[in-house]
């Protein structure tokens, strides 16, 4: 496993990182999650992202069963705050300063933590003054309940304002977290900038386009029965947008390019997103063992300057790119 260090910060964190969202307290039994988590700190991952909405709460609550035992200091646990959680009150969600304290103490606990390395703010929050939330991270850092703040899906708008208030309180606003893969580029020419300046990385999650990128769907068939797309609740719309036999075609035109460079095309996809100085991190997931063993090994890999034009002659008219898709689909 190789490391880098997120944003300006001092915090290492491993380039392949084991996040839990649609898979663990839903998709997979506990038995399957454990093994996955297993196979991560084999391979050597050492940073572990999950979220509060997650399962609704149930993946923070395996992860920290997952990780029991292990030795806190060798590990960068993260997670996040604003989507509905509970029972959905008025105060369940957003960035608040109620529920971001109260989410944490939560969060704490499923974990089994005392603090949580990297908290991220899970998207903007345009009903809450960001003086208030940032002022609630920064209490969460002098409390050491919090170590690093991140945020995940902001524009590079919103990211110049955080960064600025953030110095100003003394938060240590380090990274962002967003969708980022060969397919789906929107914040290559502004968020990426904007958090150079500010000394942020990215974070980034679907480095394989939720599957897309391991060469499964095929053009003119239907999706493979249990695959993500034919989950409605297991992330089918975030896939669906990939999912046009123009695309189809150019994933599977990229086979031959990772057999050339001696990977498998998931292997490629997630090497090919590390090419890009300012990611610290992908975030793989798993439903199998076998998945992150796969995964792993495209840590340290350097694709060459001829490697990455083909690529992009290949999926040529397909890219999203767009800086005003930034936010999830979700």
């Amino acid at each position: 496993m190789e490391f880098r260090r997120l944003g300006r910060s001092g915090l290492s964190v491993s380039e392949i990182s084991y996040g839990n969202w649609l898979t663990h307290g839903s998709q997979i039994e506990e038995e399957q999650a454990q093994a996955c988590i297993k196979a991560a700190l084999d391979a050597g991952i050492t940073t572990f992202d999950t979220a509060d909405v997650y399962a609704n709460t149930a993946a923070e609550s395996v992860l920290g069963r997952g990780l029991a035992g292990q030795r806190r200091e060798s590990l960068e646990i993260a997670t996040k705050v604003f989507w509905p959680t509970g029972p959905k009150g008025p105060n369940d969600q957003g960035l608040s300063r109620k529920h971001i304290l109260e989410s944490c103490n939560a969060s704490l606990q499923r974990l089994q933590t005392d603090h949580i390395d990297l908290y991220q703010a899970h998207r903007f929050d345009n009903s809450v003054p960001l003086e208030e939330t940032f002022s609630a991270f920064a209490d969460l850092v002098r409390q050491g309940k919090v170590l690093y703040v991140g945020v995940s899906e902001w524009s590079a708008e919103e990211i110049t304002r955080g960064a600025a208030l953030a110095r100003e309180l003394r938060v240590p606003l380090i990274s962002n977290q967003p969708q980022y893969n060969m397919l789906w580029r929107v914040i290559e020419s502004q968020v990426v900038p904007a958090s150079e300046r500010e000394g942020l990385s990215q974070i980034v999650w679907s480095p394989i386009a939720q599957g897309v990128l391991t060469g499964k769907y095929k053009p003119g068939q239907p999706p493979p029965a249990g695959s993500r797309a034919t989950d409605e609740n297991g992330g089918a719309r975030t896939v669906t947008r990939f999912l046009r036999d123009e695309v189809l075609e150019r994933v599977a035109k990229l086979e031959p390019l990772a057999a050339q460079a001696g990977l498998s095309l998931p292997q490629l996809a997630v090497a090919w997103v590390l090419q890009n100085p300012n990611i610290a991190s992908a975030i793989i997931g798993a439903s199998r063992p076998e998945q992150v063993h796969e995964n792993v090994k495209a840590a340290g890999v350097k694709l060459d300057a001829d490697l990455l034009k083909a690529i992009d002659e290949v999926l040529e008219g397909v890219v999203v790119d767009d800086p005003r898709e930034t936010r999830s689909p979700a």
